[in-house]
């Protein structure tokens, strides 16, 4: 299966294991591909696959990655340095509090890639930085969002099957489908009409600081990840430690609250203007490419682009080949869009501003949705 392939660098270790389990091969007569699926499509999108292994683009630039690391560790005792250095008045606090955000931002991308094993050809190295820079840098469990992102991976945008979008209904109403189901069963946790003004004060600010700080350490206990706790650990004794000797209590809790809050924003805006826009339902079995292609949309490229969003704005790409280095994603974009225009799949491509844009629209039309149909008699 191409999600199976998709989701496992090393295909002949995993072929080791599955081996035992083997049962038998299909008979000759017996269609290889479920009638839900566009055989078609599904071949074509293999030969992408295999030129795209030709290619070499699956191979990491390590230069590239160790660029990233360096300059997330400089931004990260820069903003220490500054108020060693500066004093802990309003504008070294401002200016530390900045490069903080930023460091954290970027080792959020950072981790992004470690956890799709794509930074490293061995894979246990990918493990172990990925540890380094979630647990140690952003004090948080690397397994925990292995767990959460490979289900988000694997059926994006499907209700009950996505965890990113368990947000629904319960805070937003999402989808087309979905708001007007919920509004049929005269269903209400939240005022969904106004889910576009309140979105700005609840999701992008206190995701970080509430949901996600408590829930990576609710799983990695229940879970007994306890490497990733003892990690986790050396982030806080760290982080008190340094700026805990130059702040007062209560301009750390500031500090503290400030950063994930700015942190939350910057993930939460661009994470979630790749799928959020885009079609959300029900699983519909759908083949691999045309799953990724309706729940995700791409952002114009360039060189602010790129690093703001940590190459996210490649998204379409990363869906498809989730274990390709970004640095390859502008080099498979143009056999990507060939392939969606072959098999007339929309490609969706927008400005930066645009996609944040369409963040709302889609929150206020699925709101209003829900109660013109919670409304309707």
């Amino acid at each position: 299966q191409d999600a199976f392939v998709a989701f496992h660098v090393n295909q002949a270790l995993v072929s080791k294991y599955l081996k035992p389990l083997q049962i038998g091969e299909l008979a000759p007569d017996q269609p290889s591909i479920e009638p839900s699926k566009n055989e078609m499509l599904v071949k074509d999108f293999r030969e992408l696959r295999a030129t795209v292994e030709r290619m070499g683009l699956l191979e990491p630039n390590q230069l590239f990655f160790f660029l990233l690391l360096a300059h997330i560790l400089i931004l990260d005792t820069a903003a220490w340095l500054i108020l060693f250095y500066f004093g802990t008045s309003l504008l070294p606090f401002v200016f530390s509090l900045l490069l903080l955000t930023i460091s954290h931002v970027q080792a959020s991308w950072l981790q992004h890639d470690l956890g799709h094993l794509s930074v490293f050809r061995k894979t246990k190295w990918n493990h172990f930085l990925h540890k380094f820079v979630m647990c140690h840098l952003l004090g948080a469990s690397a397994k925990w969002w292995t767990l959460l992102h490979s289900q988000h991976h694997a059926k994006p945008n499907c209700f009950h099957k996505d965890p990113d979008i368990d947000m629904h209904p319960f805070l937003f109403t999402l989808g087309k489908k979905l708001s007007v189901e919920l509004g049929i069963k005269k269903k209400k946790y939240m005022p969904y009409n106004h889910q576009h003004k309140y979105f700005f004060i609840t999701l992008p600010p206190l995701l970080f600081p509430t949901y996600f700080q408590c829930h990576t350490f609710y799983v990695a206990y229940t879970k007994k990840y306890w490497v990733d706790l003892a990690w986790m650990l050396t982030f806080f004794i760290k982080f008190f430690y340094m700026y805990g000797s130059l702040l007062e209590t209560k301009t750390l809790n500031s500090l503290i609250l400030l950063h994930r809050m700015l942190e939350s924003s910057w993930f939460v805006w661009v994470s979630q203007m790749n799928h959020i826009p885009m079609e959300i339902d029900y699983d519909k079995n759908l083949d691999w490419m045309s799953t990724q292609l309706q729940a995700t949309c791409n952002v114009e490229q360039s060189l602010f682009n790129d690093w703001f969003t940590g190459h996210l704005n490649f998204q379409i790409e990363h869906h498809l080949f989730p274990s390709m280095p970004r640095h390859n994603y502008w080099k498979v974009a143009p056999l990507v869009k060939s392939l969606c225009a072959k098999h007339g799949i929309e490609y969706q491509c927008k400005p930066l501003l645009t996609a944040f844009a369409d963040i709302v629209h889609s929150l206020k039309s699925s709101g209003e949705l829900w109660h013109d149909a919670y409304l309707h008699k």
